[in-house]
């Protein structure tokens, strides 16, 4: 890890309306942007290719499947991505060419499931991990999937050690501890919640991880849903429907960019690594201010697949 200091940057956009091709071109021209600008970190919003369907209610009152709510998932899960398709590898190829770390969140399609992923991309090594959203909030459980311990990454990067940690993700005190555990020192959290409150959760993380703390919520009007795509929230093209909120928080709780509710835009601020040091020389949530003959966190990292075979040796 280096400790010298960089640029990093939150970028606060809408996905393409036109979908996932249209939307991880709109974010490789948005990476060579902050590249350009001297960043060296970039951080998108949950679902930024794949769609956030806010305000979508796919057909499903309790007991009830319509067929329209049919018809709508089977929209969605065509806008979904593969991780080895060429939308991805598009937004690869755009972080090797800045030289840049991406965080980007993805609707990801594994066979027929769909789930919320963060995609942790290493443009300079070539590198990815992914986290699937373990807890899909409310109605999003009817659309996305599970994830499971498998999938939990901290990845070592020459600027520090990057976690993703999706939307109310964040509310889930274990969750925190175990990114905690991993030594991350780049937290950084695509979400949905445009919220007043997301400001203090985000502050209160960068405090209690001493961690530089990078959230990314879209911009988004409803004339930026893909076209037939129901929102209970209207159809005047210009409500918006997610007003960004976009942050970099420092490891003592300083608000280093944001939070911004213009429009679509990229913040920017300066990180020194030599700040997490200095944070955590008196508090260290997995070191000296914690108590383990009281208080351990097991975390289970194995994947959980719904069919395990096993073969007769003999």
């Amino acid at each position: 890890m280096s400790h010298s200091p960089f640029r990093a940057a939150v970028v606060q956009a809408a996905s393409d309306p036109a979908g996932s091709g249209a939307s991880a071109a709109k974010a490789a021209r948005l990476i060579a942007e902050a590249g350009a600008a001297g960043a060296r970190l970039a951080v998108f919003p949950e679902a930024f290719i794949g769609g956030y369907p806010k305000g979508a209610r796919f057909g499903a009152p309790i007991g009830l499947r319509l067929p329209e709510g049919r018809e709508a998932y089977a929209r969605y899960y065509a806008a979904s991505v593969a991780l080895e398709g060429p939308e991805i590898a598009l937004v690869r190829e755009a972080a090797g060419a800045a030289g840049m770390v991406v965080v980007i969140g993805v609707i990801e399609r594994v066979g027929s499931t769909l789930y919320c992923t963060a995609l942790i991309i290493d443009g300079e090594r070539g590198t990815m991990a992914h986290h699937r959203k373990l807890m899909p909030t409310a109605a999003e459980r009817l659309v996305w999937g599970f994830g499971d311990g498998s999938t939990l990454p901290a990845v070592e990067t020459a600027l520090g050690t990057v976690g993703a940690v999706i939307c109310w993700e964040n509310y889930m005190p274990m969750l925190r501890m175990a990114m905690y555990g991993q030594g991350v020192t780049l937290y950084c959290a695509p979400t949905a919640d445009d919220r007043d409150g997301w400001v203090s959760t985000m502050r209160h993380i960068a405090l209690e991880g001493r961690c530089h703390v990078l959230s990314s919520c879209q911009y988004l009007k409803r004339r930026d849903l893909p076209e037939g795509q129901e929102c209970v929230l209207g159809e005047d093209p210009d409500t918006v429907l997610m007003r960004g909120g976009s942050l970099i928080v420092g490891p003592l709780g300083e608000m280093l960019a944001g939070p911004d509710y213009s429009g679509e835009t990229v913040l920017y601020a300066d990180i020194d690594p030599a700040e997490i040091a200095r944070a955590r020389y008196d508090f260290d949530a997995v070191g000296h201010y914690s108590r383990p003959d009281v208080f351990r966190l097991t975390v289970d990292r194995r994947a959980k697949a719904a069919v395990a075979w096993m073969d007769d040796d003999g």
